[in-house]
């Protein structure tokens, strides 16, 4: 993963001594904030540029954007890495190539469709994006990067807030915005706007809710399960919580095929 690994709390395993287990790393070391790596402050410059610009439009070479943003070659691949994960550029090679700020796709019009959920059946955009969660969760596991680890950690540190206070319209909001860094992470123009198109739904169905805190926190634990599974590659146990029903823990879910 390119960092320490928190399960020696950030020692290589030759420090610990006498074979003895290192200090558990608790939730607050992790849901701490930490400030964004040189590729998401990268990223997120050359996506304020993309935002004023006409979809297609040529933003420029690698090599001009890159000496722009003043970092490396590694670090630029790295940030170029997060935006064409989300959508945001496409990349041409040859004469007159370079980055080029991408073309909204056709799923992206789905705004009527979302409405009509959001205003007839609301539980049915829950029930459809429960449905997709696992499909998100084998391409996170592919694509997932540590400082899109980090991201999601912040959102779940959000969750903890939203859950501890007992607030449904906080916890939603949190929640919407974990799942659309998650879907960010799919290579896939169609499943990231379907999914997207739910979320809005789905936030003003949950905001509405009164549940109790005991729900919140099992769901604030499932979220955080996953994260956690994602930042360890474990493709099963990621699996697994994204499959258990909403609004469970998902100890009890069965394990994945």
């Amino acid at each position: 993963m390119g960092t320490a690994d928190h399960r020696t709390g950030g020692h290589d395993a030759h420090h610990v001594r006498d074979g003895a287990e290192p200090p558990a790393l608790r939730r607050d070391d992790w849901e701490r904030p930490t400030s964004p790596s040189r590729a998401e402050t990268a990223a997120d410059r050359i996506a304020d540029r993309i935002a004023r610009t006409r979809p297609g439009a040529r933003l420029g070479t690698k090599e001009e954007l890159r000496a722009e943003c003043g970092v490396s070659v590694g670090t630029f691949n790295e940030a170029l890495r997060l935006l064409q994960t989300r959508g945001l550029v496409t990349v041409r090679p040859g004469p007159g190539g370079g980055l080029f700020a991408a073309q909204p796709p056709p799923a992206a019009r789905l705004d009527a469709w979302a409405r009509s959920l959001d205003e007839r059946h609301p539980e049915e955009a829950l029930r459809i994006r429960d449905a997709l969660d696992p499909l998100l969760v084998e391409d996170a596991l592919w694509h997932a990067s540590p400082a899109d680890i980090a991201e999601l950690r912040r959102h779940v540190a959000a969750l903890d807030q939203a859950a501890g206070a007992a607030d449904p319209v906080a916890f939603a909001r949190a929640d919407r915005l974990l799942r659309t860094h998650l879907a960010a992470l799919s290579p896939s123009t169609l499943l990231r706007s379907l999914y997207e198109g739910l979320l809005a739904a789905v936030e003003r169905a949950e905001s509405a809710s009164t549940p109790e805190t005991h729900v919140l926190r099992a769901r604030y634990d499932r979220l955080a399960a996953l994260v956690d599974a994602l930042d360890a590659r474990d493709r099963d146990r990621a699996l697994r919580l994204a499959a258990a029903p909403a609004g469970t823990s998902g100890r009890g879910a069965a394990p994945a095929s």
